[in-house]
């Protein structure tokens, strides 16, 4: 069976509770929920976990390439200004999903560049919890037909 880790920034453990933010209603234990029931289905095992401490984010990175077939990323604020996140990112073999629940390039014009994208297979931004499913479903579409 595949392995995916899934691992979300600074304060995404606050997610749902600004329901008039910019990160809807849902809660992170909700979009947790959401994302190992679309795993279940989609075959994989799923390791969903937030922190908001850069190193952690580093050294689960880094667990990640011992096993891990695949990888999602939501680094939030780190996403502008991590570069050793990045380096921990370019380490890591398999496919890397970035995740961003909002459009980061409609927000602030700091948030416009992202220095996880440079180790990025891909990213969806700005579809809320949809994102992070459609992630998942391309991630497991990436790690079954590893490309050539």
């Amino acid at each position: 069976m595949q392995n995916v880790m899934f691992l979300n920034g600074p304060n995404a453990n606050l997610y749902g509770l600004d329901p008039k933010g910019t990160y809807g209603t849902d809660s992170f234990p909700q979009i947790e929920a959401a994302c190992m029931a679309r795993a279940a289905e989609l075959g994989f095992t799923l390791d969903f976990r937030q922190s908001n401490h850069e190193g952690v984010l580093i050294d689960w990175i880094q667990e990640a390439r011992q096993s891990c077939d695949g990888l999602l990323i939501n680094a939030a604020g780190l996403t502008y200004t991590s570069i050793a996140i990045l380096d921990a990112l370019l380490a890591f073999d398999g496919p890397i999903i970035e995740c961003h629940m909002s459009n980061i390039w409609k927000r602030e014009a700091f948030r416009s560049h992202s220095f996880i994208s440079k180790a990025a297979t891909g990213v969806i931004a700005g579809l809320g919890v949809q994102g992070y499913l459609l992630g998942l479903t391309a991630i497991g579409t990436l790690i079954a037909e590893p490309a050539a």
